[in-house]
């Protein structure tokens, strides 16, 4: 999980994702970025992956053009569109809203995981949230009543799992041995797996 932001959907917060997750990834550009149709995503994108493009004085009378924000091609998202019938998905759609065509299914062919556009996986994490955070089940008594109680428990909850929780899928086979790996494993970030309260003690400010 790289980047996390508590609250409502709100066009702020969508903001600060994709901000976050861009100064998190080294302001690289990914190879594909795919999420439902909530519209704010691609404003977002264009904001934070942009170019502010000002347009040229012609010398003719007349106000001149505004300035406007253009996405370099390389930027590559594509948005998964799902159609529900009684509560229930019935049709499944994807659709190219920044880059080429050619340039997501290259994506998705050098993919290691996944061939088609889709948000599984953040679907399915979204699971695993609530599997090991109660207060986000659904219909029960458990709901958290302060939000900077809950705001805690959810940076607790998706911070422990890239460090400390190792996920079955992510295991590699050296010397005849599965070895257990966490996502912060994965990702180059943790050569062990981290206990909780190794996790917990490890102070913020490094100091030489």
């Amino acid at each position: 999980m790289v980047s996390l932001v508590v609250g409502k959907r709100t066009t702020e917060a969508t903001r600060a994702l994709v901000r976050d997750f861009r100064r998190r990834t080294g302001n690289r550009v990914m190879r594909l970025m795919t999420s439902d149709e909530y519209p704010v995503y691609a404003e977002a994108i264009r904001d934070a992956y942009g170019t502010r493009v000002t347009p040229p004085r012609t010398g003719r009378p007349g106000r001149p053009r505004n300035p406007s924000t253009t996405v370099p091609p390389e930027v590559t998202y594509a948005a998964v569109h799902k159609e529900r019938e009684n509560n229930r998905v019935v049709r499944v759609s994807t659709r190219v809203a920044f880059g080429a065509s050619g340039a997501v299914t290259s994506a998705l062919v050098a993919s290691s995981v996944s061939r088609s556009v889709n948000t599984c996986f953040v679907e399915r994490h979204n699971g695993t949230d609530r599997n090991r955070c109660s207060r986000k089940v659904r219909k029960t008594y458990g709901f958290s009543k302060d939000g900077d109680v809950h705001r805690a428990a959810t940076v607790f909850s998706y911070f422990s799992y890239n460090f400390c929780g190792p996920v079955r899928t992510l295991r590699v086979k050296a010397d005849g041995r599965w070895r257990p790996r966490t996502p912060a494993m994965a990702a180059g970030l943790a050569d062990h797996v981290w206990s909780l309260h190794e996790w917990l003690t490890y102070p913020v400010v490094q100091r030489k």
